[in-house]
């Protein structure tokens, strides 16, 4: 067995996290660690991209390529990444909000077009840096700053979505198992494809350490007789309430996006040259 160069310490900067005591954040940024450690890769050909929020800070602590986008927007820009440096192992980060509210429209068509990325959310089910107010996950009923009466929406399960929208690989983790969040991570990072990953991360500070309780005792692993390539069989896992059922739950192999490029790019290379400035300003010149 090969050591690995780097150990996960390697992959830490002297930026100190910031998260509230007790944030499964600080789990979740060491399964990224292990991750990248046990899987041998070279810091300078990674890339975390990140949007806006308390999980979006992630980048900051990695010993790598990062950015730290706008709100929402952690998918085009890991996108524009992927395609321009095809090589580079291209993690996007973020949290429920930032994925599924604003981030929503990316989310589709990172999936559709199976962007060869690994996607890391990290979901508490509520708007934790704009001060607890409700967010696509937070569960129907449940009482937050901006719900005192309860939650009057439907919350939105990130893996059922991720399964209908077209996602290669789709699993669910549990910061508070780091040891299979890291291996969940490592399986993502190495899928051919469009890999999302929803790591349930609750938020001590509007949630409170009764939920990490709460979700420990009803975590349940994928059962062995799976059939990852099942999708209706893996869309049960997504509506749950006894059990919270963490693992590969669905897996396929299609085309990615920079694999469709790169056909086109050989097909056209054989033909006639593009069009020129000036034929491209005939072509679209007002009519008259």
């Amino acid at each position: 067995m090969t050591c690995s160069p780097y150990s996960p310490n390697d992959y830490k900067t002297d930026l100190k996290p910031v998260w509230c005591p007790g944030c499964g954040d600080f789990a979740v940024l060491n399964s990224v660690y292990r991750a990248l450690s046990d899987l041998h890769i070279e810091p300078h050909q990674t890339a975390i991209i990140s949007g806006i929020g308390c999980s979006s800070r992630l980048p900051g602590y990695v010993e790598t390529y990062g950015f730290n986008s706008l709100h929402g927007r952690a998918l085009p820009l890991a996108t524009g990444m992927k395609l321009a440096a095809p090589n580079l192992t291209v993690l996007a980060v973020g949290g429920d909000g930032d994925g599924l509210a604003i981030g929503g429209n990316h989310f589709m068509h990172a999936a559709r077009r199976n962007v060869d990325i690994a996607y890391f959310m990290m979901d508490n089910e509520i708007y934790g840096l704009t001060k607890g107010q409700a967010a696509p996950t937070t569960p129907s009923g449940d009482r937050t700053k901006s719900t005192i009466y309860g939650n009057p929406e439907v919350s939105v399960d990130p893996c059922a979505l991720a399964i209908a929208l077209g996602a290669s690989w789709v699993g669910r983790g549990f910061s508070g198992d780091v040891k299979g969040t890291t291996e969940l991570m490592k399986l993502a990072i190495q899928h051919h494809g469009f890999a999302f990953l929803n790591i349930i991360s609750p938020c001590v500070t509007w949630r409170g350490d009764h939920q990490t309780k709460e979700l420990r005792a009803k975590l349940a692993a994928i059962p062995a007789d799976h059939d990852v390539t099942d999708r209706t069989a893996a869309l049960r896992f997504t509506s749950e309430d006894e059990h919270l059922t963490t693992g590969v739950l669905y897996e396929t192999q299609r085309p990615t996006l920079v694999d469709e490029m790169m056909e086109i790019r050989d097909r056209a290379a054989g033909q006639a040259p593009p069009p020129g400035r000036e034929e491209i300003l005939r072509v679209f010149a007002p009519a008259r």
